[in-house]
């Protein structure tokens, strides 16, 4: 072999095995969450992968790549640096990427996307190339959330005695006497004037509430109730003879994902 050929097969054999070591993974749900999809190279069109404008967030392992809205890199494109990047909401891409390329990671780029997390912040996401199986769930209890406030505004009842009006009570007792003393004669007169005293009093003490039968106040009430909504599923299952228990924030079917060391996989 030529000799002067030898450093330039080296050359490329390092390329190739970087390009080949990189590695990005598309999660269909926010904060890798969901179906995944993992690209070790050039993706020209993701229809022929299933996962064309489903990803969410991604996990990039090695290297940096372009993901770009339409097929064989047309529309608009970012670059996405190692890390992770637990939305493509902020930066308009998500459930629009349709193709992905590994760019050198020695340039700097007008299109690159903001700064990722260091890594990952969801446990349960799956890995790419993980082998997974699926195991009986034994047991799922939902967990309440706490105690809500219920709140309401009614009508108080006019109150008693201290609800009277005094000053329509003497008023009204004054123009009863009077009016009472002009029916009859003698003992009669007598007892009607008492009589429309004391009926004239009561009218006008109570003169507000004959003028407004609806008179009162707003009162505000409240009383807590028992939260109706699970705040999370706590689930059991068994694998290989040792019971494990997750939390999931959705009611779990009958089984559940989990690898090779029976973590679960959601």
């Amino acid at each position: 072999m030529n000799k002067s050929l030898k450093p330039l097969l080296g050359i490329a054999a390092v390329a190739f095995a970087a390009h080949a070591a990189a590695q990005v993974t598309f999660y269909e749900g926010e904060n890798f969450r969901g179906r995944t999809f993992a690209a070790n190279g050039e993706v020209k069109n993701f229809d022929r992968t299933g996962f064309n404008d489903r990803a969410s967030s991604v996990v990039v392992d090695r290297g940096s790549w372009e993901v770009c809205e339409d097929a064989r890199f047309q529309g608009r494109c970012v670059v996405l640096r190692r890390g992770s990047y637990d939305s493509l909401r902020g930066m308009g891409m998500e459930n629009r990427i349709s193709s992905v390329r590994p760019v050198t990671d020695r340039r700097t780029y007008e299109n690159e996307a903001p700064q990722p997390l260091a890594a990952p912040t969801y446990d349960y996401r799956r890995r790419p190339d993980e082998r997974l199986r699926e195991v009986p769930i034994t047991s799922a209890r939902a967990v309440m959330g706490p105690p809500e406030q219920r709140c309401w505004v009614e009508r108080s009842q006019v109150g008693e005695r201290r609800d009277l009006n005094v000053p329509g009570a003497i008023i009204g007792g004054v123009l009863g006497g009077i009016l009472g003393h002009q029916v009859g004669g003698g003992t009669g007169k007598t007892v009607a004037t008492i009589g429309g005293a004391v009926g004239g009093g009561a009218l006008g003490a109570n003169v507000d509430r004959i003028r407004d039968p609806q008179s009162g106040q707003d009162v505000r009430r409240c009383e807590n109730v028992a939260g109706q909504t699970p705040q999370y599923w706590d689930v059991t299952y068994n694998y290989q003879g040792v019971e494990h228990r997750v939390q999931m924030n959705t009611q779990p079917g009958a089984t559940i994902a989990v690898n090779r060391n029976g973590e679960p996989r959601l």
